[in-house]
């Protein structure tokens, strides 16, 4: 089950169920099933305090995932700060739609065992977004 909820920030407009039959269709395409996955939209300070709480990061960030994966089944908690959404998409002359479907998926890829730290991985990660976000306009006929 994929639920979504927001503190202190307005639930953003996504539709639920059409984002959560896509996230199935990608995790499906790495081989994976949904389990439980949890989206949590916070501002920036919220972000911030998680940050510094759990990772020991003092910096803003776009999406924290937890991965409690099992096996082939995907279980997390992703937290995704709409504050920086909206300045990425401006920074990268994105739509706020667009770049806040870039970052669920996001989350989704690194709970699949795709990785955009080491050297290489950010150009991979992005293929494999761009690949995903190609499968949602597909979905949305």
């Amino acid at each position: 089950m994929i639920t979504y909820s927001a503190e202190d920030v307005k639930m953003p407009k996504i539709r639920k169920r059409d984002t959560s039959r896509w996230i199935k269709a990608v995790a499906a395409s790495y081989g994976r099933k949904v389990g439980e996955i949890g989206y949590m939209f916070v501002n920036d300070e919220k972000m911030l305090e998680v940050n510094n709480e759990y990772l020991g990061h003092d910096y803003y960030t776009d999406i924290i995932t937890f991965d409690y994966d099992e096996g082939d089944v995907l279980n997390g908690d992703l937290v995704i700060s709409l504050d920086t959404v909206r300045t990425n998409a401006e920074l990268f002359h994105k739509s706020y739609e667009d770049e806040l479907n870039r970052v669920i998926i996001h989350g989704i890829l690194h709970l699949c065992g795709i990785n955009d730290k080491g050297p290489g991985e950010r150009e991979i990660m992005e293929a494999n977004e761009n690949k995903a976000l190609a499968l949602l306009k597909e979905m949305q006929g």
